[in-house]
């Protein structure tokens, strides 16, 4: 076996080789960045015996330059090709390929080549750190990342790049899923305050005990093992403070929190001196704020002066038209992060997806995403890769309950709680104080159910 090196010059110049038997099929290869195998979606030892075409989209028997010089039996020298892999990213390739001749026989072909990533594909160095401009202020999301065709969902994304022009203060009410801490980040990269810290904070993961000095931050000697420290408020200083599940806030906390929002100062646990912050506070919880101050679990002063501006999310179940486009944008995130191309879902998926309730919201369809990611046995997602509960949501046990209507669990809840309200202002011919009375209630809160479930 010969190979033909009449044009072989400058092999040094190149930092891979591949060579491939006279029908394309890949016998062995020896690459300098294993990052191209990453990028085409295949682990070494599954690389040899495939056909070169296969790993890329737009890679053809007429385009490739090892089929072009197995079927002419010309070298090929110093040809830059564009190669598409099958999750969409950009390879960029320079190839000098030979001929390999026995007998005055094509048998095969041997390529040497350079990759290298163009302009237009550099997150491939580094996907998991999105957004560069932005990441260096902790953030990690901006509006683009708020994926959606609802027309509620686009009208919060135009009110997030009209308030990010102001400092007021916002509190951002959505179930737990619906993507509060996103909202958060767009708003403070759309801001003037981008170049400054987003501090985040989600008061129900800290020990009330330690929240205050987590905010204010401490003075040594205050107490025992006070150390001095800055608090969040400090951190976050020409920048964004973003609180999460404010409603965790005990009351004495929730003063010391409006005196700080109010005066724009703080003062640290032991210290005698204010001190002056420039921060922007963005609030959130994932229970309906009227109710907090109805029950006394959020101060209703606070509350005013947190919500100047208030962004409520729906629920994933309330925009069921994004179920398509999330899910789209899920399998390019995970085919981008994980070791596995997947082209998209099976219709069945789609059905199932689409009646599905989602209590946890878009979280919880990333998650079932990632699932099937680890389930999945071929590029289409199948009813067989995704979770249990949502598979089998609405399969009826028997004919009796074929026709009968599915509630998720807060749906149940909020239907028998409005049928024992409608059933006690029955009994007490519609007088609030004697239903209040007789269902254990404030006359507040069953005030603010009465308008919630529109008894009027």
């Amino acid at each position: 076996m010969k190979i033909n090196t009449e044009d072989f010059k400058h092999i040094s110049d190149f930092d891979n080789i591949l060579i491939a038997d006279e029908n394309g099929v890949i016998l062995f290869f020896d690459l300098a960045d294993l990052k191209v195998l990453k990028e085409i979606s295949v682990r070494p030892e599954e690389f040899m015996g495939k056909h070169i075409t296969s790993y890329y989209k737009n890679l053809t028997n007429e385009n490739s330059t090892i089929m072009n010089v197995i079927k002419t039996g010309k070298a090929i020298c110093n040809v830059k090709q564009e190669l598409i892999t099958k999750s969409g990213n950009l390879l960029v390739s320079l190839n000098s390929t030979y001929p390999i001749i026995e007998n005055d026989k094509i048998k095969g072909a041997i390529e040497f080549s350079k990759h290298f990533f163009s302009k237009e594909n550099i997150q491939s160095l580094d996907q998991f750190a999105s957004h560069k401009v932005f990441r260096k202020n902790n953030t990690i999301y901006t509006i683009d990342n708020i994926i959606t065709t609802n027309p509620k969902m686009e009208a919060i994304k135009e009110k997030v790049r009209k308030i990010s022009k102001t400092d007021s203060t916002v509190l951002i009410y959505g179930q737990t899923g619906t993507g509060k801490e996103m909202v958060a980040q767009s708003i403070h990269n759309l801001s003037n305050r981008y170049n400054g810290p987003f501090i985040s904070l989600n008061c129900g993961a800290v020990p009330p005990n330690l929240l205050e000095s987590t905010l204010f931050g401490t003075v040594k000697g205050s107490f025992t093992g006070a150390i001095d420290s800055t608090g969040l408020f400090e951190q976050a200083d020409g920048g964004t403070l973003f609180l999460d599940e404010i409603n965790s806030l005990d009351y004495y906390l929730q003063v010391k929190l409006l005196k700080a929002i109010e005066e724009k100062t703080i003062r640290r646990i032991g210290g005698s001196k204010n001190i002056s912050v420039d921060i922007r506070v963005i609030s959130a919880t994932n229970e309906d704020p009227d109710k907090l101050v109805a029950e006394k679990r959020l101060r209703e002063d606070l509350y005013y002066r947190l919500g100047v501006v208030q962004i409520d999310l729906p629920c994933l179940s309330e925009r069921k038209e994004d179920i398509q486009v999330l899910l789209t944008n899920f399998i390019d995130f995970y085919n981008n992060h994980m070791n596995i191309y997947i082209s998209g879902a099976e219709p069945e998926v789609m059905e199932c997806f689409n009646a599905y309730s989602w209590p946890g919201n878009i979280r919880e369809l990333k998650n079932a995403v990632e699932t099937a990611y680890n389930n999945a046995l071929s590029d289409k997602i199948t009813l067989d890769d995704i979770p249990k509960r949502i598979k089998e949501y609405r399969r009826a046990p028997d004919n009796t309950q074929k026709d009968r209507k599915i509630y998720s669990l807060k749906e149940a809840v909020e239907k028998f709680e409005k049928e024992i309200i409608v059933k006690e202002l029955s009994l007490t011919n519609g007088k609030i104080t004697a239903a209040a009375k007789g269902l254990g209630l404030s006359k507040q809160l069953l005030k603010y159910k009465m308008d919630k479930y529109q008894l009027h």
